[in-house]
């Protein structure tokens, strides 16, 4: 269920964004509770060149997570397996953090159809770690309309995020999130995978 509300959330993240001065050129603010994480530039924290990304909850009553993310056009990656590779410090995370992409098609009423999906979730960055490089794969279809991606965090501590890469891989290299939470077909149905 938890999954289901985070994705439900991220789907909704761009008309919760909110302004602020300090965040980055292409980056919005957003989230289910974005008031209670600052987000921006940080040029002391960084993994290369001058400066990272962070967000950094600011309240004690927390109720939700932060993300700081963007969306884009497919363009180049419609139709191919793409790896989203990034560089994640975290301090002091009580519940999780993750990296995320999620891959949209077109809308179904008022929402995008996700087709694919990953929050690392099954795989969070919990407690104090120095630069991890961290991956998501997925597939995006022919008829996807954006890539939407970030960082989130949930409840205490803070996160960093830099060196973002974008690369197209050969279908061989395993997908690491899923097509919307839906399958082709009913699978594993005895457990054993």
């Amino acid at each position: 269920m938890k999954l289901r509300l985070v994705l439900f959330a991220l789907t909704l993240a761009p008309a919760m964004a909110l302004a602020a001065d300090t965040i980055p050129n292409g980056w919005i603010k957003a989230g289910s509770h974005p008031a209670e994480y600052e987000m921006g530039t940080d040029s002391s924290t960084h993994h290369g060149g001058r400066a990272s990304g962070y967000v950094k909850a600011v309240t004690k009553d927390l109720h939700g997570f932060g993300t700081l993310m963007q969306t884009a056009d497919p363009g180049q990656y419609l139709g191919k397996r793409v790896r989203l590779s990034a560089f994640v410090k975290s301090e002091m995370v009580s519940d999780w953090a993750g990296v995320w992409m999620r891959v949209d098609g077109p809308a179904q009423g008022n929402q995008p159809k996700v087709l694919a999906f990953d929050n690392m979730q099954s795989r969070p960055i919990k407690g104090t770690t120095d630069w991890t490089r961290v991956e998501i794969v997925l597939d995006v279809p022919s008829d996807a309309k954006d890539i939407a991606f970030g960082i989130l965090l949930s409840r205490d501590g803070e996160v960093w995020l830099d060196d973002l890469k974008f690369e197209v891989v050969p279908t061989n290299v395993p997908v690491t999130g899923n097509g919307g939470g839906i399958t082709k077909a009913p699978t594993n149905l005895d457990f054993e995978k």
